[in-house]
């Protein structure tokens, strides 16, 4: 986890000293014998005393002295680990931030190190201060220190930029000029951006540049983020990178999250939301922090009357779609609250049932196919409840599949007898692909490539606008169905026999095949899910809804409750902790995080979630 530099050995100037050479002042005025500023701003260095400079009447030497430690003593100690020193160069760093300057002092003295280079201290304390020559002068002395001699030019001219900016800012024109006429065009570096630092000679006002140059305007908050760019430039053996603890805080919580099982919350970069004291754990228990993951039967829904073959949450999450073999579509509204679902219009007329549904980009439609026999389709206007459009080109068609183009003005259909087409809303015919018996399909998001699983057991990608196509995943078995992640990168087989594969559509390869479900000739649906898409869903011939970590090949959780085969799960997109499946037990079932109860009960309540920890 080290960066900028990591892992080169300080030389001895940098390295542990004695308390003797930590009690010096910096050249620079206004210094504690840490070699920084005086701060009371709590975040970012400031040039402000607080009290324990030497306008204070308290110089360093005093506060070393005071502390009763004694030179000798320190020499005697025994040379810290490199860890050692970095950790305690990491806390005063942050001590430092915080404005607890004294204890900094105190900590290098004790410990006998050096929070940062001399040099690196006189040029951050120019920087703050707006002394641009000095700072200047500061970067030669700097120059041994760095690793690569082209870094000084790009630190000269993120300092020079400031200088101008400031002069500008401050109404002094000529010296602006002369700085970039003089100083930054001569460095012959990055003439795009002069090119465009000189057009904000024409601002009329100080808040014009500010806003043209999406700049904070002169002062600590700008010179503070200066240097954090300065600071990317000098090893952190010379000067810390910016909030280096916090940083290295922050990527621990963030892995430890990654690799939890059941974490379904918004990754929150904040620290403030953490403790640090205890490692990041998440469970299906509703007494953890895990308590958005699906796992309880909140509501069944009985409504239909026959075998429910699928299921579908539209993209807003706040309605369901569900088409059974009793020949109807009904749409279920989601409570924003609650998250309990209610009825709220049934279509009717579906002779053949409805085993599979398409939602609209824009929610406004749903499309409704057949299985194999149907050679119908309906589109319906969802906020009338009225049939727009019912397709059917030939009585030989099988219309089983369907996949909407994200201009939402188009869709694709077809079936395995060999029909293929794209149409528009009114159901005309646009383009047909002879041929191709189609079982599953799905459109990308450039809006031109359309992926169709077929009868040789694989998904080829098709382009209606050249008319070209090619293999991209290629299988032992039947495709009986699959999905696309949001991101058009991965795609989730069922697959006859074989259960559930992940395939990367980019790089082309099997990436896992998750174990578990039950899956025979029967077609099941499955899905991503959760934030980020980090879990997935599938229905099982063996009555169970199986869920996987994306990363994890065994399930970490199977919902039992069900009486037949699971058809079809959906997950929320809106609401990552609710979950609908859909059975031929003729039953919706709505999956979401266990009430919250104590431990006792919540186990109680999870039996019907098998427990699949490791």
């Amino acid at each position: 986890m080290q960066s900028n530099g990591a892992g080169q050995g300080q030389d001895s100037e940098l390295s542990c000293l004695n308390s003797a050479q930590n009690g010096e002042s910096s050249s620079a005025g206004g210094t504690h014998s840490n070699g920084l500023l005086a701060s009371t701003n709590i975040g970012n260095s400031v040039g402000t005393n607080n009290g324990a400079g030497p306008g204070s009447g308290t110089s360093a030497a005093s506060t070393a002295s005071g502390s009763g430690l004694e030179v000798g003593s320190m020499k005697k100690k025994k040379r810290l680990s490199q860890a050692d020193e970095d950790v305690i160069r990491l806390i005063g760093q942050h001590l430092h931030g915080l404005g607890l300057n004294q204890t900094v002092d105190l900590l290098m003295q004790e410990s006998g190190c050096r929070l940062e280079h001399t040099s690196a201290t006189k040029f951050r304390n120019h920087v703050m201060e707006g002394e641009w020559d000095k700072a200047e002068n500061d970067l030669n002395e700097l120059r041994a220190l760095m690793h690569s001699p082209n870094a000084i030019v790009r630190m000269k001219f993120l300092l020079l930029q400031q200088k101008y900016l400031e002069y500008l800012e401050d109404g002094k024109v000529l010296e602006a000029l002369q700085v970039l006429r003089g100083e930054l065009t001569p460095l012959k570096y990055n003439t795009d951006r002069i090119h465009v630092l000189s057009g904000y000679l024409m601002c009329s006002h100080a808040e014009d540049l500010r806003a043209k140059a999406e700049w904070e305007g002169k002062g600590t908050n700008s010179r503070c983020r200066l240097l954090d760019k300065l600071q990317t430039y000098l090893p952190p053996s010379v000067m810390l990178p910016p909030r280096r603890l916090q940083t290295l805080l922050r990527q621990a919580v963030e892995l430890q999250r990654d690799r939890c099982l059941y974490h379904n919350t918004k990754l929150d970069s904040s620290l403030d939301s953490v403790s640090l004291l205890l490692d990041h754990v998440c469970s299906r228990s509703a007494t953890h922090s895990g308590k958005q993951f699906p796992c309880y039967t909140q509501q069944i829904l009985t409504e239909h009357c026959n075998e429910v073959w699928f299921c579908k949450f539209s993209n807003d999450g706040t309605k369901l779609a569900t088409g059974s073999k009793d020949t109807t579509v009904i749409i279920w509204q989601v409570d924003p609250e609650s998250h309990q679902l209610k009825l709220l219009r049934t279509l009717e007329g579906h002779a053949y049932g409805v085993s599979y549904l398409a939602w609209s980009p824009d929610d406004a439609y749903l499309i409704a196919c057949g299985p194999d026999d149907c050679s119908e389709l309906w589109l319906w206007n969802i906020q009338t409840g009225e049939l727009r459009t019912k397709m059917s080109q030939s009585h030989e068609d099988s219309l089983t599949s369907v996949a909407w183009n994200p201009d939402g003005k188009r869709f694709v259909t077809g079936g395995q007898r060999g029909q293929f087409y794209q149409c528009d809303l009114d159901g005309n015919l646009l383009d047909s692909w002879e041929g191709v018996r189609v079982q599953c399909l799905w459109c990308l998001g450039d809006g031109r490539t359309v992926l169709a699983s077929d009868t040789h057991q694989r998904i080829r990608g098709y382009n209606f606008e050249d008319l070209t196509d090619r293999n991209i995943v290629q299988e032992d078995h039947p495709i009986m169905s699959f999905t696309v992640s949001k991101n058009g990168r991965l795609a989730l087989l069922n697959v006859a026999t074989q259960g559930v594969h992940l395939w990367d559509l980019q790089d082309r390869v099997l990436v896992r095949k998750y174990q578990g479900v039950t899956q025979g000739f029967y077609t099941i649906h499955s899905c991503f899910g959760g934030h980020n898409e980090d879990f997935i869903a599938s229905g099982s011939e063996d009555h169970k809804v199986y869920i996987w970590h994306r990363r994890s090949e065994l399930p970490i959780a199977e919902l039992t409750g069900h009486t037949r085969t699971v058809n079809c799960v959906s997950w929320n997109p809106a609401i990552p902790g609710l979950m609908a499946s859909a059975s031929d037990d003729g039953t919706v079932r709505v999956w979401g995080p266990a009430p919250f109860l104590d431990t006792q009960e919540a186990d109680g309540v999870n039996e019907n979630c098998s427990n699949m920890d490791s």
